[in-house]
């Protein structure tokens, strides 16, 4: 299998599972923004916003063109370790005035899936960053053309 083959099985499996991991960290927050958290000051909204998000990039990272595929992987990577960061503090010292224990319903998953899907992001959008080229430049060493 060539270079060129490798690298676009590996954007596809790579597509393909941070999406998956998008939507396992969505589907997450919207179940428990739909078993309690909801009423929750600041962090209800927080978590259902958190879903759409997910569901949202998990699309574009699924749908977007390859050229543009950075641009949603980046921000699913960004979501994800956001959302780790978050639930990091909310455990610790507190986030907006909620406090979370470890031993909360899907604690554990949400930091495998948010570490995972990270990750997973991380590199999918490495794989696919833009490539900056320099224009082409004549040789300087080739004569110049007269009359043209």
């Amino acid at each position: 299998m060539s270079s060129t083959a490798n690298r676009t099985l590996a954007v596809f499996v790579l597509r393909v599972v941070g999406a998956l991991l998008l939507v396992a960290a969505g589907a997450i927050h919207l179940y428990l923004w739909s078993t309690g958290y909801d009423s929750i000051d600041w962090i209800g909204p927080l978590f259902l916003l958190n879903a759409v998000g997910a569901f949202l990039l998990a699309v574009a990272v699924l749908g977007a063109p390859r050229r543009l595929l950075f641009w949603p992987a980046g921000a699913g990577a960004l979501l994800q370790i956001g959302t780790l960061g978050g639930l990091i503090l909310a455990s610790t010292v507190g986030l907006l005035g909620f406090v979370e224990s470890t031993a909360a319903s899907y604690y554990w998953e949400s930091v495998i899936v948010e570490s995972v899907g990270f990750v997973v992001l991380v590199a999918l959008a490495a794989l696919c960053r833009p490539v900056r080229r320099s224009p082409l430049r004549e040789d300087w060493t080739e004569p110049v053309r007269a009359g043209g």
